[in-house]
């Protein structure tokens, strides 16, 4: 019984995942948590200068986001893969 209860779970939290996945294809950036800059340099926090939105003006965009604040869920990273893997192979 409970492994039934297991899988059902499973497949809820699964569904659940790619409804979000197809509603909201995009989440923040966990580098720089959604703002876009580079996220600051050790010497930086142990000195602890970045205290106030106004200071991260100058700074540089994020590489992982370029810039956006924004990546693309892993869960909708794979449906585009196998789209695209479809595609070719028609």
């Amino acid at each position: 019984m409970s492994v039934v209860w297991f899988a059902g779970i499973a497949l809820l939290v699964a569904v659940g995942y790619a409804a979000a996945c197809y509603v909201r294809p995009f989440t923040a950036c966990h580098r720089c948590k959604g703002t876009g800059t580079a996220p600051p340099r050790l010497w930086e926090r142990l000195r602890r200068r970045i205290t106030h939105p106004r200071a991260l003006r100058g700074r540089p965009d994020c590489r992982r986001c370029t810039g956006t604040g924004l990546r693309l869920r892993h869960g909708r990273r794979a449906v585009n893969h196998l789209r695209r893997i479809r595609r070719v192979g028609r």
